[in-house]
């Protein structure tokens, strides 16, 4: 039984699987030099850099230092 576009079963009740999601294909490229895969790069480089100053924070120690005394 269909009302006013919605699905009813047979007790009246509303059928919440029988309307579909509308369907959407991601057109933008993710590789070579794009504005995506730029703003990746960036954000990975930041996370690497804080990363970075935290290890040389806690261990009172420069990079340079820290990997020569392994």
């Amino acid at each position: 039984m269909a009302d006013r576009g919605l699905l009813l079963d047979n007790d009246g009740k509303m059928n919440n699987f029988a309307i579909e999601p509308k369907v959407y294909i991601d057109d933008e490229v993710r590789t070579g030099f794009t504005p995506y895969a730029e703003r990746l790069n960036g954000r990975l480089a930041m996370i690497g850099f804080v990363s970075l100053l935290a290890l040389e924070i806690s261990t009172k120690h420069g990079l340079i230092s820290w990997l020569t005394n392994l």
